[in-house]
């Protein structure tokens, strides 16, 4: 990758980016809060569990169809793939996340003045535009490559998952980067899975990651708004 491609992927994985992507753990506040999550072991079996799972299987090859979309100038197809997103939200918290954060990245990408105006009205235009939809728009503009934009993606997701796990359980700064070395091969295998896997068996098929989500809008007291 040149150096540009480079410092532009790092910029929309990082945690600095301002989408809000900090304030959500996506269920882990309620797998600690009834006790399924509690140490650094079991923080492992649930992050990794739903990176080899949900994200390798469904949202990295949704990510992928909306940067083939990009790729193929047909924002008609992106808009078709933003309604099947959707739609696979199991609850309420999981569908305003991350038409959230899509809203938020555009909102990014529109003041960076990195793209012209012309160009982000084809993202702009589709209703409620999802956040794995708008990163793949940024990343195609930028010419970045398919494989480096979904391995950096599911980095990001681990580091704010594992990042949520340190103010949850909680587990130290070395715990925290124990689980990042020890989970961080399985972005790789979660981007070779979503490369190559058929649509027809693709799936985000996770029962108590679902239950997880739905428990946590009716959590007492919350850290996270997922």
């Amino acid at each position: 990758m040149d150096p540009e491609g480079l410092v532009r992927l790092l910029r929309i994985a990082s945690p600095a980016l301002p989408v809000g992507a900090f304030s959500y753990s996506q269920g882990l506040e309620w797998a600690v809060e009834c006790g399924g999550v509690r140490d650094e072991d079991t923080a492992l079996q649930w992050i990794g569990s739903l990176l080899s799972g949900n994200i390798a299987r469904f949202e990295l090859p949704m990510l992928a169809a909306f940067y083939r979309a990009w790729v193929s100038n047909v924002p008609e197809l992106a808009a078709d793939l933003n309604e099947e997103y959707l739609a696979s939200r199991e609850t309420a918290e999981l569908r305003s996340e991350s038409i959230q954060m899509g809203g938020a990245l555009l909102a990014v990408l529109q003041s960076d003045e990195q793209h012209e105006e012309v160009v982000l009205d084809a993202v702009g235009t589709i209703n409620d535009a999802v956040f794995p939809n708008v990163f793949a728009f940024a990343a195609v503009a930028w010419n970045l490559r398919l494989e480096d934009v979904l391995t950096t993606y599911a980095w990001s997701w681990l580091e704010n998952q594992v990042a949520a796990a340190m103010k949850l359980v909680p587990v130290g700064q070395r715990a925290g980067q124990r689980l990042l070395a020890r989970l961080g091969p399985s972005c790789v295998k979660a981007m070779r899975t979503a490369v190559s896997l058929p649509q027809e068996e693709w799936s985000n098929f996770a029962p108590l990651f679902a239950i997880a989500s739905s428990r946590h809008e009716t959590q007492y007291t919350r850290l996270f708004r997922s």
